[in-house]
């Protein structure tokens, strides 16, 4: 076999990682370009993500490769060139090698914005954002709202001082508030955000009023396991557009595969509609 199918090689990294459905969105792509690559789910425990870091740096196996869960954040610490947007969130997603060094970046947010661009063009025309939930699924979402230029960010948190933490991170237009303040701050926003757990994989949900916010208010949910999530359900019942978080998935993962295989693929309904068939085979 030649050297070029190995230099053909990413990865996503994680623990655990059969979850993960990244595999199938690259094999997707890879197939569509007709380029001879892998893309490999490699499940690495905390212990060791140390000396898979370096392996990474010296083998030559990989382009590249994704980082999941719990190991963004030392990703971002051990990355030789992690970029403003990885520093500024403490996190990488994306990682890509050369010349012996990792490079490191976070696309999420990213994923985020390109999937309300493609679902509900004009959402960043919103002058009032609200965002609940504070954890580390938020930040990638509040950097990319904020560099949109809405310039009003509420953050709302069971824990307020968690929010405070991200409003000192981000900037003077990102606002804290504990729960109790979810209704008010709702009035006359624009746009909704949830990225919390909250109705997850059949998880209990909360209910909120959305009729403060403005009438062409736009209402996401970054979960996607169900497609269609309590909250946004109760949001098309009140009228607002919806968009679910599987695109933010999907979109999430092109800026890696465009680094690692030199094509930049596109979001379309066919690659929707794959993730969609598995998972209704895994509920």
């Amino acid at each position: 076999m030649s050297d070029s199918r190995e230099t053909l090689t990413a990865f996503v990294v994680g623990h655990p990682i059969h979850h993960s459905r990244s595999p199938m969105i690259h094999t997707h792509w890879l197939r569509g370009f007709g380029i001879a690559g892998e893309y490999r789910a490699i499940d690495v425990a905390p212990e060791q993500f140390g000396t898979f870091f370096s392996d990474l740096r010296t083998s030559k196996k990989f382009r590249g490769g994704n980082v999941t869960i719990p190991h963004k954040e030392v990703a971002c610490k051990l990355a030789d060139r992690p970029d403003e947007l990885a520093q500024e969130l403490g996190a990488a997603n994306t990682l890509w090698v050369t010349d012996g060094l990792v490079h490191a970046t976070n696309t999420d947010g990213y994923g985020f914005v390109a999937n309300l661009d493609q679902r509900a063009p004009g959402w960043s025309k919103a002058d009032k954002a609200v965002i609940l939930g504070a954890g580390g699924a938020s930040r990638a979402v509040i950097q990319a709202v904020r560099d949109r230029k809405i310039g009003e960010i509420h953050v709302v948190n069971r824990t307020v001082e968690r929010a405070r933490e991200l409003a000192d991170r981000f900037g003077s237009c990102v606002h804290a508030h504990e729960m109790g303040a979810l209704r008010e701050v709702m009035s006359g926003a624009g746009l909704f955000i949830n990225t919390t757990s909250l109705g997850m994989d059949g998880q209990e949900s909360i209910a909120i009023d959305f009729t403060g916010m403005q009438d062409e208010a736009t209402v996401t949910d970054i979960v996607y396991v169900p497609l269609k999530t309590p909250m946004l359900k109760e949001a098309e019942r009140q009228g607002k557009t919806t968009v679910d978080g599987l695109g933010m998935l999907l979109n999430q993962a092109v800026p890696g595969f465009e680094k690692w295989f030199g094509k930049r693929p596109a979001v379309d309904e066919q690659l929707r509609q794959l993730v969609i068939s598995d998972m209704d085979k895994h509920q």
